[in-house]
């Protein structure tokens, strides 16, 4: 069976880089998935969740914002930020949760706001991935 090689890099590290059957994206046109053969494309992938199926495993890891481009036989994420769901620490999510809502309750412009909203958006991420390991553990 064909397979893909999935590389996802950030500015500091390689998050993960191996061959996989398929795989989940979360993109600004929506979520997408890929297969083996899959057209090339390149798009601009938004923070959310990125679903690997390797065999009959599942890995979920978390991306902040990048792009990806699919080129023949595989996928290059460029993420501004990515993490696997092992490495969120549930309760440094739940204290980084206070201080955003607190943040966005004390804004004094937008910008500020905007700030807090993303630090909120990522927590929201990271608590999905952080109930999806419970789960399955």
């Amino acid at each position: 069976m064909n397979k893909l090689k999935l590389q996802v890099i950030t500015p500091e590290r390689t998050v993960f880089d191996d061959e996989v059957d398929e795989v989940t994206l979360p993109t600004t046109s929506g979520e997408i998935g890929v297969l083996p053969n899959h057209v090339p494309l390149i798009s601009i992938i938004k923070a959310g969740e990125v679903k690997i199926r390797k065999g009959k495993e599942n890995i979920y890891l978390a991306t902040y914002g990048g792009c990806i481009e699919i080129y023949p036989g595989g996928i290059r994420v460029l993420a501004d930020a990515a993490e696997h769901a092992d490495e969120i620490d549930e309760m440094k999510v739940i204290e980084a949760k206070k201080r955003a809502e607190l943040a966005m309750s004390e804004a004094k412009d937008d910008v500020a706001f905007a700030d807090a909203s993303a630090m909120l958006e990522r927590n929201l991420i990271q608590t999905k991935l952080v109930q999806r390991k419970k789960r399955h553990h």
